[in-house]
């Protein structure tokens, strides 16, 4: 009786047909079922295929929006932007700031180099805000704010904020997730990132001179030649 129970269990388990053929004989089989055999099959098993939702929707959404998401209007021109960094830039912004005309909301050759001044322009903006910095040594790296800047008793933004640098090739660093310390602002200093003591970048009161310093907020390296530079020129670009 056991032995009976096992030779059925045996043939239960074992493939009714099975059929084993060269690799040439499998793909000449493979070939034999043409896409016309497939679109029959589908069509009984209402089953969609790829190729039709792509005839029936065009280009995908992402390549109909490339060429106006990375090639932002700006309103007047940049002195310290050139076209490609604009645009790669642009591929990092916050998805809320696409589609927006990028507007000048500060720069030091126009309001000087004052961080009050910097403040004053700040007031009843509502978008993220980008600063491009230009050092003595011809640098260009910067901040993406989340949110306009102000004095502050401490650390404020979120997780859209990042520091960026075009030296020696362009490089984003976002948040790690470390921590929280994403801008401070008052009187006398604006700075983002931190943790052990250290900002990722840093200004004086008279926007005139900087640090910046590897930190654990986004995990970048020093974005400038030098740990301290001094600022040639600010941007400060808003998304409206």
């Amino acid at each position: 009786m056991f032995s009976r129970r096992v030779k059925d269990q045996e043939k239960r388990l074992t493939p009714k047909y099975t059929c084993v053929v060269s690799l040439t004989e499998y793909h000449r089989r493979i070939d034999a079922l043409n896409s016309e055999d497939l679109r029959s099959l589908c069509k009984r098993l209402q089953i969609t295929t790829k190729e039709e939702v792509n005839s029936k929707q065009g280009p995908s959404i992402k390549t109909e929006l490339e060429p106006e998401t990375f090639k932002p209007n700006l309103r007047e021109s940049s002195d310290l932007l050139e076209a490609d960094q604009i645009e790669k830039l642009a591929r990092n912004l916050p998805p809320r700031t696409i589609g927006y005309p990028w507007t000048l909301a500060f720069g030091t050759s126009k309001h000087g180099m004052s961080i009050k001044s910097l403040y004053r322009a700040m007031q009843g903006q509502d978008t993220p805000v980008l600063m491009v910095i230009k050092d003595s040594d011809g640098q260009v790296f910067g901040a993406l704010a989340s949110e306009p800047f102000k004095v502050s008793d401490g650390y404020y933004g979120t997780g859209e904020t990042f520091l960026f640098t075009f030296n020696p090739e362009f490089e984003v660093f976002k948040w790690t997730g470390d921590n929280m310390f994403f801008i401070k602002g008052d009187m006398d200093s604006l700075a983002f990132g931190g943790g052990s003591g250290e900002f990722g970048l840093w200004l004086d009161g008279d926007l005139y001179h900087g640090r910046s310093h590897s930190c654990k907020t986004f995990g970048n390296p020093m974005l400038s030649k030098k740990e301290d530079f001094y600022v040639q020129d600010i941007e400060i670009w808003a998304f409206e």
